[in-house]
């Protein structure tokens, strides 16, 4: 297995095995990002399928918890601030975006399968949402620049991702690599890195599973 160079900080990222599913991940020990093997990665059709599996709405109160912890963590905090909102990648239930408006929030909503009209492309705003997105990106890095590139200056970018263990003994046992459209893992160093190389800040983070970006 070959050394590739990371897809964050360009730094050496060495190969490990999953050996269960036979998976080839590479791990980069300086901005901590895991990535998939590109020869690994399912097919949009498949990607849409799991997707569709996925019990996203207000009748599951697990879900809403998930998101009443979110909202108190990452955007309570910042709310006197806050008069518009996008929920980038909302999912075929955007539960978070009603939750925002019923808290007197502006929100558009996007989705690359299931909202797909790219009603952001000439707006800004004061704050993006991304929950359980990011883990599905190939390039988050240019994905975190166009979010940038739509807010408003001072503007918040809340990410919900599960935050990898960094053993990858541990890795190879987690629950959260099972998913077949979860291809990238971060720590809160990764986006740390990703917020300097695009002129952003780190102003937040918790220890499981989300952080906010501040546009500088």
């Amino acid at each position: 297995m070959t050394v590739r160079s990371c897809k964050i900080c360009y730094s050496s990222a060495y190969p490990f095995q999953d050996e269960k599913f036979q998976h080839t991940y590479y791990y980069c020990q300086n901005c901590e990002f895991i990535f998939l093997d590109e020869k690994h990665i399912v097919s949009s059709k498949k990607e849409v399928e799991v997707y569709e599996r996925h019990d996203n709405n207000f009748q599951n109160k697990g879900y809403v918890k998930m998101f009443e912890r979110f909202i108190e963590s990452n955007i309570k905090p910042f709310e006197d601030k806050l008069k518009t909102a996008l929920d980038f990648g909302c999912g075929p239930g955007p539960v978070l975006a009603e939750m925002l408006r019923q808290r007197g929030i502006e929100v558009d909503i996007y989705d690359l399968y299931f909202y797909p009209e790219k009603v952001y492309e000439h707006k800004s705003y004061d704050l993006i949402t991304s929950t359980e997105v990011f883990e599905h990106l190939e390039d988050p890095v240019k994905t975190t620049k166009l979010l940038k590139t739509h807010l408003n200056h001072g503007g918040y970018l809340a990410i919900m991702t599960r935050f990898h263990p960094r053993s990858t003994i541990e890795f190879n046992k987690w629950f959260y690599r099972i998913d077949p459209t979860h291809i990238a893992f971060y720590q809160p160093k990764t986006f740390e890195v990703i917020a300097d190389k695009l002129g952003m800040k780190l102003v937040q983070y918790d220890s499981t599973d989300s952080l906010v970006l501040k546009k500088i």
